[in-house]
């Protein structure tokens, strides 16, 4: 009788320890839930469209980006609208739908409708709006981080104007985006006045190597006399290299670019086919734009514009600077 009032008491013991568990366990299970629901809740969504990824430099300013966000526990949504400003606006509503806390976009257009559009449209959601490496037209984002591209182009004109009495120039463009405007209104500005320096034509090539290299080929082609070629962009300057090799043009055609690309570097380094670069800075560029993001997460104050300074790159000084990657 003993034995069994003692597995009596041991089973009451046990049920009133289960008893306790349970309400323990099921408050602890809920402290965790609340506590994951608060980390999804908090976690900062960015939503990323680039003009195109078509382009080492943007694929380097979001390698910056996407490294900084892993860090942090940020969720990145990155889309490529291949140079379409409807894609681009397609892809900014997608932002809104997905509700995101923060735009950042490299705009196809500075002054497109349809981006504009979409842009007022998340604005009016809450999201956050950063412009990173170009300008809006008619629209103030919340911050804008870009290089100094203005000053790109009065480089490029300023080392010209060292190195060569007169030029007869061919400019390479992309026509509708702020920087590549920006930057070939630095280097008209600087040159004007000086009726040595004359601009034979100017083509619209996107900034891109394959669109640059068959419009300058059409251009030699058809008798077009340069001895000078100033591009908005590395890619856009790699492109008109090959044209030019390409149809065995024997006199010299000094060509300058601007981005401080690996390639770009490389021919300096190496070779006597390009004369100079401008050094802009994606990896400082995609840091800045976390920063911002960060300060906006905080709910601190951040710097609305932030413009990044550029340097000329020429094969005097290519020695000093790292050609394997981007700066």
């Amino acid at each position: 009788m003993k034995g069994k009032e003692e597995r009596k008491e041991l089973l009451k013991w046990l049920i009133k320890r289960v008893l306790l568990v349970i309400p323990v366990t099921c408050i602890l299970l809920w402290i965790y839930a609340v506590c994951q629901t608060s980390s999804i809740k908090d976690q900062t969504k960015i939503g990323v469209t680039y003009m195109t990824m078509n382009n080492e430099f943007y694929k380097s300013i979001h390698s910056e980006i996407s490294r900084i966000a892993d860090e942090r526990g940020a969720l990145v949504y990155v889309r490529d609208p291949e140079l379409d400003e409807k894609r681009q606006s397609q892809q900014i509503d997608d932002f809104c739908a997905q509700k995101v806390n923060v735009i950042v976009i490299n705009p196809v257009k500075g002054d497109s409708q349809p981006i504009l559009r979409a842009l007022k449209k998340a604005r009016k959601q809450g999201i956050k709006i950063i412009a990173v490496d170009t300008q809006l037209k008619h629209f103030k984002p919340d911050a804008s981080i870009v290089s100094d591209n203005y000053q790109a182009g009065v480089l490029i004109a300023k080392e010209l104007m060292k190195r060569s009495s007169n030029a007869r120039i061919l400019l390479l463009e992309h026509k509708g985006t702020v920087s590549a405007d920006t930057r070939i209104q630095g280097f008209k500005d600087t040159i004007k006045g000086h009726g040595s320096y004359q601009i034979i034509s100017e083509l619209e090539t996107k900034g891109q190597t394959e669109i640059a290299m068959p419009a300058v080929r059409k251009f030699l082609q058809s008798g077009g006399n340069v001895d000078t070629l100033v591009a908005l962009n590395d890619r856009s300057a790699i492109g008109a290299l090959a044209a030019i090799k390409e149809q065995g043009i024997t006199h010299p055609i000094a060509i300058y670019g601007i981005d401080g690309s690996p390639d770009m570097k490389a021919l300096l380094h190496s070779t006597d086919d390009v004369v100079g670069t401008v050094a802009q800075s994606p990896l400082k560029m995609g840091d800045r734009v976390m920063e911002v993001i960060q300060d906006m997460a905080d709910g601190k104050s951040y710097q609305k514009e932030i413009t990044i300074p550029v340097q000329m790159m020429t094969k005097e000084n290519i020695d000093q600077f790292d050609v394997n990657g981007w700066q």
